[in-house]
């Protein structure tokens, strides 16, 4: 199994540079940066790391058509594409803070979706795109310069029309802090459809975006965790009934704002929740561990390959230059072999 690393979107250039150069050294796969609506444009913050290694890819999570027109995406990422000799991803969603931000809606998000990752694929041959979709046109647009490979192009899906529709259109897909059963149950859907679409399973990419608290001292790890939680699957029902009871789930609902105040404020302190959920919570929907207790959570990444992932992307917080090393040492042996 692959091992990526997502970065703080919030990093200049040289500093996405001097990290992903590092994880190429420590023999991770790709460096990722979610596309937030405050943050660095992030395909022109990966043109330094680009033009300074050999294999790493890289890329943004996830970019909505509704906020960039396919269009002007396919030349983003194309532009990306050729900087890296082909090693560009993207993976494409359908919006969130940044629509809201904007005051937009996105209707018929399944089928934009389609559409857009239709028009990526065509413009990455690098030959004429004229797309008459029910959502989006593209007419006269011939990206001639295109002459890398082709990027490779992930749709973010948790829902299951998404996870239909990805193995037909798309290079792979990028779940979002899914735990061991959210995986199984999201293979019995992904499977028939790679083989409605007449694909193997081998040609098609399944990531999973993964929070990765793994420190010296353990409660520091905890104190990282417990403040990223809201992030962690929006802490919806459909990921914490599988070990909360119901009760707890209307518990953790009842309490949102108190987990996303602990974000706002940078404290792990979270107001009106039991701790016992709070525990259970940072148990189940990401990594959280000493150095000294890290093979357990390599042992649970050896089940979320088992389980069918071809890729992880490691979601690193605090301190990501000790963290890269520490994955390149400890974890990328255990999941190479």
């Amino acid at each position: 199994m692959r091992i990526d690393v997502i970065l703080e979107s919030n990093n200049s250039a040289d500093e996405i540079c001097a990290l992903g150069r590092l994880a190429e050294e420590c023999g991770l796969g790709a460096v990722w940066v979610s596309s937030m609506l405050d943050a660095r444009d992030p395909f022109v913050n990966f043109s330094v790391l680009a033009r300074s290694t050999e294999k790493i890819r890289m890329g943004p999570i996830a970019v909505s058509p509704f906020e960039l027109h396919p269009l002007k995406m396919a030349n983003s990422l194309l532009t990306l594409n050729e900087f890296a000799g082909g090693r560009a991803n993207i993976v494409v969603g359908g919006g969130g803070g940044t629509l809201d931000a904007m005051g937009l809606e996105a209707p018929r998000r399944v089928r934009a979706l389609r559409e857009c990752v239709e028009i990526l694929k065509m413009a990455s041959m690098g030959k004429p795109v004229m797309y008459e979709g029910e959502i989006y046109q593209v007419k006269r647009y011939h990206p001639r310069w295109a002459k890398a490979a082709a990027p490779h192009i992930y749709v973010g899906a948790n829902k299951e029309q998404l996870m239909k529709m990805a193995p037909r259109y798309a290079d792979g897909i990028m779940f979002s802090d899914f735990h061991l059963p959210q995986l199984e149950e999201a293979f019995a859907i992904i499977d028939p459809a790679l083989e409605k679409a007449g694909r193997a399973k081998s040609s098609f990419r399944v990531n999973n975006f993964w929070a990765w608290h793994v420190k010296k001292d353990k409660d520091a790890a905890v104190r990282e965790a417990r403040q990223w939680l809201c992030l962690r699957g929006m802490l919806g029902r459909d990921a914490t009934h599988y070990f909360l009871s119901e009760a707890d789930c209307e518990i953790v609902e009842a309490n949102m704002g108190a987990f996303f105040g602990a974000l706002r404020k940078r404290t792990h302190e979270i107001e009106g929740v039991p701790e016992r959920i709070i525990d259970a919570l940072v148990e189940n929907l990401c990594s959280t561990a000493s150095i000294d207790g890290v093979d357990a959570e390599i042992d649970r990444l050896k089940q979320f390959e088992k389980a069918g992932l071809t890729e992880i992307a490691l979601r690193i917080y605090e301190d990501p230059a000790d963290t890269i090393r520490l994955i390149g040492d400890a974890v990328v042996p255990a999941l190479s072999g």
